[in-house]
């Protein structure tokens, strides 16, 4: 007797023995299996007979109703084109080329490939346009910058500590005896160091301050100048020549450049700092101050700003787990290794070559001026 049959003839004395018993339980118990199985066996007797006791042959790897390769790349393409729409949407693009695919397919190659959600395609169609560097859609672009408000602003980088700074004023809120009291911040667009001036008016004069008080000195004092500002199309950025903020900005030599008009993701840099400040500092710090006076406030912003440069782990993209001034300490390294590494190469080359040296003419140390690039980030 075939294996096969043997195996449907010990399954079919179980239902000779439950009618013989009239027990099904005591039969199953018997036989060593459940009731869900007994009733199964059961089930296809009374359907096929004896030879619906017999194990059906296994399911082949490539079922024939496997969607094919090129459909599941187009299916995944579509989804990264279309980032915002769901399944539904691209089951009917599908169809428009005469592909027949439902939406509950769609769903599960979308997972299988890591991109069944929003923020899975949002990742990998940012991650394809960094990395490739292809034109993303109009489509594309509002998907990302929804998600991410400085998307736009990765566009924009700067090569270098003091390239490109952002600034805008934030309305920190009303204290009593004071009125309302604003900060006044700018955000570095290449490490994300920040500064913050806090007045009580939203006015040319204090968003100049904190430039020429904090700003400007800051990175003279790190051998670094700053080429050019970033703000919106406030009153108190933008005006007339005699505009109080254009006029420190020309007097420094320093670019001024606007965003677009109600557009202020792409000044996200500084947005996004906004948002920090506000949950780490100021909303613990009223809760837990009284504060009656801006010297007060703006010395614990001193010290809060401090922890924000150099002891708080930013875990952006652009600093990657660092502290913001320790970004720009390791661009300065770099920077003067670099130029360390001319200046041998130049003292080399002059020691080669036919000169003063062979008269007994010492030689000048060769002086090396590091260039920083201006080109704009924008």
């Amino acid at each position: 007797m075939a294996p096969e049959l043997k195996i449907a003839h010990q399954r079919m004395s179980v239902l000779e023995l439950s009618a013989k018993l009239k027990n099904v339980s005591e039969a199953c118990r018997r036989r060593g299996i459940t009731r869900t199985q007994f009733y199964e066996y059961k089930k296809r007797f009374e359907t096929f007979g004896l030879e619906g006791l017999v194990d059906l042959p296994p399911i082949p790897k490539s079922h024939p109703q496997t969607t094919k390769p090129e459909v599941v790349e187009k299916i995944c393409d579509l989804a990264l084109k279309h980032a915002s729409r769901g399944c539904n949407y691209l089951e009917h693009l599908l169809r428009l080329d005469g592909i027949q695919v439902s939406a509950v397919t769609i769903q599960k190659i979308l997972n299988d490939h890591e991109l069944g959600t929003k923020l899975e395609r949002w990742l990998a169609l940012e991650k394809q346009a960094a990395e490739r560097g292809f034109e993303l859609t109009p489509e594309q672009l509002a998907f990302i910058e929804k998600q991410n408000p400085v998307f736009r602003e990765r566009h924009v980088e700067s090569s270098r500590p003091g390239e490109l700074l952002s600034e805008d004023t934030f309305l920190v809120g009303v204290i009593k005896g004071l009125g309302k009291v604003y900060l006044h911040a700018v955000v570095d667009t290449f490490c994300s160091y920040a500064f913050g001036f806090l007045h009580t008016s939203k006015q040319p004069e204090p968003a100049a301050t904190v430039i020429h008080n904090d700003v400007v000195p800051f990175y003279a004092e790190h051998g670094l100048t700053v080429h050019a500002v970033l703000t919106d199309n406030g009153r108190e950025y933008c005006g007339k020549e005699t505009h109080p903020f254009e006029l420190m900005l020309a007097l420094y030599g320093i670019e001024h450049r606007t965003t677009r008009i109600r557009t202020p993701r792409t000044n996200g840099f500084v947005e996004r700092f906004h948002g920090t400040v506000s949950e780490e500092f100021f909303k613990p710090k009223m809760r837990e101050v009284l504060y009656t006076d801006l010297e007060t406030l703006q010395a614990d912003l001193d010290d809060w700003l401090v922890h924000y440069n150099r002891k708080r782990p930013h875990q952006g993209y652009r600093n990657r787990g660092r502290m913001p001034y320790q970004s720009l300490l390791e661009y300065l390294a770099a920077r003067d290794a670099q130029a360390a590494e001319s200046a041998s190469t130049e003292t080399t080359v002059a020691g080669d070559c036919p000169g003063p040296e062979r008269s007994g003419v010492p030689l000048t140390a060769p002086v090396l001026v590091y260039a920083e690039s201006n080109e704009a980030a924008i």
